[in-house]
């Protein structure tokens, strides 16, 4: 039996909004769905940084500086994208960072604003683009973090975000089932990030060794194979939206390392 021909460009015609796309794991997202094709929305607080990601695209990207934050910003977002492209057939919720730190320094301001951003900014774009995405056929993807499903102490926030957006992704699901929306979510673990970096360079100091004494240290402490990189999220984020995973819907795919131990 012949194998069926590889798409070449498995996102071609699709508009797909990427949000924290100015750096990191939402960068590389963004420059992957732009070479399957897909035309991208970029967003994220800094305009001076969107516009060097746009320039390494050469091409079909659209770059809204915003604060989703704001509460009205998410609907600016969405409006933005289908005047600009007429279509949203993919939302990556991916923007939002938390304050690491002791349970008893964390504040009210500090749980504040990490909900702000990672949890009601994706929830208010989601549902301002869920009616354009119901015409579309598209899909929803939250990249959470699986501190969602063992935090640890220094992590309360980021936790209870992430798992807030894991119990989202299934709730979600069921809505989408009905509307014809896939909505799946992946968990990194530990991606080389400026702040992996520098977490890392403090350990290195601690320590007194070098950098790549440290990461080794780090990898065999944390009982996982390596560090990721944010084209690996990038790559499982291209498959999770194509046209290859149309079964894949309210799924929450750990993609870490071997970090989660537990089934």
């Amino acid at each position: 039996m012949k194998a069926p021909s590889r798409v070449s460009s498995p996102l071609a015609g699709k508009t797909a909004i990427v949000t924290g796309a100015s750096r990191g794991i939402g960068r590389a997202i963004a420059l992957r769905l732009a070479r399957d094709g897909a035309r991208v929305v970029l967003c994220a607080r800094d305009g001076a940084a969107l516009g060097e990601v746009r320039e390494s695209i050469g091409g079909a990207a659209e770059v809204l500086a915003l604060d989703l934050r704001e509460p009205d910003a998410p609907a600016r977002l969405a409006e933005f994208a289908a005047r600009q492209t007429g279509r949203i057939d993919i939302v990556v919720n991916n923007a939002g960072a938390t304050r690491r730190g002791d349970f008893e320094a964390l504040s009210d301001a500090d749980w504040i604003d990490g909900f702000a951003l990672k949890f009601f900014g994706a929830v208010r774009l989601t549902r301002a683009a869920w009616p354009h995405l119901k015409q579309s056929k598209g899909s929803v993807l939250f990249i959470s973090g699986v501190g969602g499903r063992t935090p640890g102490p220094q992590f309360a926030v980021g936790g209870s975000v992430n798992a807030a957006l894991l119990s989202l992704t299934k709730s979600l699901a069921e809505t989408g089932v009905r509307d014809g929306v896939r909505v799946n979510t992946i968990n990194p673990g530990t991606i080389r990030t400026q702040r992996f970096q520098a977490r890392l360079e403090v350990l290195a100091r601690e320590r007194g060794i070098d950098l790549a004494e440290a990461e080794a240290e780090f990898v065999r402490a944390a009982r996982i194979t390596r560090i990721g990189e944010a084209e690996d999220v990038a790559a499982l984020a291209a498959f999770v939206l194509g046209p290859e995973a149309g079964m894949l819907h309210g799924a929450i795919i750990d993609l870490d390392a071997g970090a989660t131990k537990t089934v």
